[in-house]
């Protein structure tokens, strides 16, 4: 990658640039050019030279050429591929009246049958369509029915074979002796030995239960009251206590800006009260000490 950035390339010193020439135009290719594009296989087809099938789908380095002809002013193009097997050329042209592609050699068009107008399919009616469609479902009905048939008579086989493998296995066991049975008979006194033992845990745990509730019962009447009446007390001691107070308690409103404080001015003082003396002779208060 860093040779396509430099500026300038390096040159032998035998290069003579003189030997480059150019190819005149009367000795280049003529006819339509070609255009190299990436396709995929517009069908399923059938290589002619070695049998090879290329299904519809297939991506091709193809070459694509326009065609002289043309349909309702649409132009026609041809595309070549090469069969992944044999490499032979394989051409098909576009079909712009039937909105498809039509092959022109080196391959053979596989059959379509939704492609072909004398098919059975095309020609049916609806009536014939309908009772296809019948037929199909009574013969799914009639397989399914014969299907869970032949499960039951296999399952049915199992069981009765199971069953014989049983019975020959009960008589293999008594013709070898009374071992399984002695065997058998140990586990079911064991298990009947540790019933016994679980029995008379359980009637000695009753009895002690039994033993605990006749002691209560035997209790003074005293201690009985005591204990009824206690609970009492602290139900009275919680009905003495005052109701709780549901009012909205009003607090000091705090100024909004930390030290700054509204000042508040003084009352006006109180007037005095001046003692008025009435009019009378001039000869003073009986009870004036200036006489």
């Amino acid at each position: 990658m860093s040779e396509r950035k430099v500026l300038t390339k390096y040159y032998p010193p035998e290069f003579d640039p003189s030997k480059i020439t150019r190819t005149p135009k009367h000795l280049r290719p003529t006819g339509p050019k070609t255009i190299p594009v990436r396709l995929m296989a517009p069908y399923s087809m059938k290589c002619t030279s070695c049998g090879e099938y290329i299904y519809k789908g297939r991506k091709f380095n193809a070459r694509k050429e326009t065609t002289e002809e043309k349909y309702l002013n649409i132009s026609i193009y041809r595309f070549y591929i090469r069969c992944t097997r044999c490499s032979s050329e394989i051409t098909f042209k576009t079909d712009p009246k039937n909105m498809d592609y039509t092959s022109e050699r080196g391959a053979k068009r596989n059959f379509e049958s939704w492609r072909n107008p004398e098919s059975a399919e095309l020609q049916e009616t609806d009536e014939d369509r309908l009772d296809r469609l019948a037929r199909e479902e009574a013969d799914e009905e009639e397989n399914a029915e014969r299907n869970a048939m032949e499960e039951l008579e296999d399952k049915m086989e199992e069981n009765a074979l199971d069953e014989i493998m049983q019975r020959n296995a009960r008589i293999e066991r008594g013709e070898k002796g009374g071992k399984e049975e002695e065997a058998l008979a140990q586990v079911r006194d064991v298990a009947k030995e540790q019933r016994d033992a679980q029995e008379r845990e359980d009637a000695e745990a009753a009895r002690r239960a039994f033993e605990v509730a006749k002691a209560q019962q035997a209790k003074p009447e005293e201690e009985v009251e005591a204990e009824y009446q206690a609970p009492k007390a602290l139900e009275t001691d919680r009905s003495m206590q005052p109701p709780p107070s549901f009012e909205k308690v009003k607090r000091a409103k705090k100024p909004l800006v930390p030290g700054l404080v509204r000042k508040t001015e003084p009352p006006p003082p109180a007037p005095v009260a001046v003692q008025v003396k009435p009019a009378g002779l001039g000869l003073g208060d009986y009870d004036s000490d200036d006489d």
